[in-house]
């Protein structure tokens, strides 16, 4: 069992490695995306807490486009999703009431960083979307970026490299990225350079993609072992923070915290308290895209997985309510 153990890691570690070395995998010109329902807890299905959250459904993603997959935010606008995944890739579709998939599009960031060949170039871990300007910025890990773009991730599209970013972690980098409704954003870095339990959290007065200058230099303590993978902004003003962890032998869990940006003055450690975490036997992936929705006055916390591409792995949609 430990010699299969160890040859599954091998093979998992050559896959990523590949992956960064290699063209990036678009997706094609035949959109098809299935759904299969899911449980909170696969050997308990009638359970539907966990910490703050009440389960609402979910699903299991795929498609027979090789290309898919890998997808790290998520945006929702009624029945209508957007994914985009750390390579550039745009998956949209609408999904009801009843978990069903249909007007499936397959789509590809007009512009970024390099020539977007390479997967570096189009390292795409962040997203978050100005609901009155329909405009949405990105964040790029490797490139330390963040771009601009019009409504539907169109082109034209702005970029700015902001300078408290320049020395953050190739690959741990712009991992959340929110633009508050007062239009202020926040970005927090996925990992630290240092090895510190704290991870840089930048508060920019405005569109950092213009006031790139401008961030003023916070700090989040992620739980211990566990790295931040996406932010929203709740209905109050709070943000939810995303945070996951990799164990081997194979084993992935995530934390939800909550933090409070209002305030927030330099060189702060910002608390936090969690909500809810998920571990075996939970239903739990890669959990790196979170988005929040309203339905009357109810507020709809989704989560969406990176399965890296891996046949141990799954694109998990999942959909909670949020009682605080």
């Amino acid at each position: 069992m430990r010699l299969l153990r160890l040859l599954l890691i091998l093979l998992i570690l050559s896959q990523v490695t590949a992956s960064w070395r290699d063209r990036r995998p678009i997706l094609g010109d035949d959109p098809n995306i299935a759904a299969t329902p899911v449980p909170l807890d696969a050997g308990d299905p009638a359970r539907r807490r966990v910490g703050a959250l009440t389960y609402l459904g979910g699903v299991s993603l795929t498609s027979r486009d090789d290309a898919f997959g890998g997808y790290s935010s998520l945006s929702v606008a009624g029945d209508r999703f957007t994914l985009l995944s750390d390579f550039g890739d745009i998956v949209r579709f609408r999904m009801d009431a009843a978990f069903r998939v249909s007007d499936p599009e397959f789509g590809d960031l007009p512009a970024g960083p390099g020539i977007g060949w390479e997967k570096r170039e189009r390292d795409s871990e962040s997203m978050t979307v100005d609901p009155a300007s329909g405009q949405i910025w990105v964040g790029f890990e490797r490139a330390n970026a963040i771009w601009r773009y019009g409504p539907g991730l169109t082109l034209p599209a702005a970029h700015a490299a902001p300078p408290a970013m320049a020395r953050w972690e190739k690959n741990g980098g712009a991992e959340s990225l929110v633009r508050l409704r007062d239009g202020r954003f926040v970005v927090i870095a996925e990992t630290d350079r240092r090895d510190r339990p704290t991870r840089d959290l930048l508060l920019f007065p405005g569109d950092p993609v213009t006031h790139a200058d401008g961030a003023v230099l916070a700090f989040y303590r992620p739980p211990d072992g566990y790295d931040p993978s996406d932010a929203v902004e709740l209905p109050d003003g709070r943000l939810l923070v995303l945070n996951r962890r990799f164990a081997l032998p194979f084993h992935w869990s995530a934390v939800l915290t909550l933090i409070d940006p209002r305030g927030l003055r330099a060189g702060q450690i910002v608390a936090s308290r969690e909500v809810a975490r998920f571990a075996a036997p939970l239903t739990v992936d890669n959990f790196e895209g979170l988005a929040v929705t309203r339905e009357g006055a109810a507020t709809i916390l989704w989560m969406v997985s990176d399965d890296n591409q891996l046949f141990l792995q799954r694109t998990l949609l999942m959909k909670f309510r949020l009682d605080l």
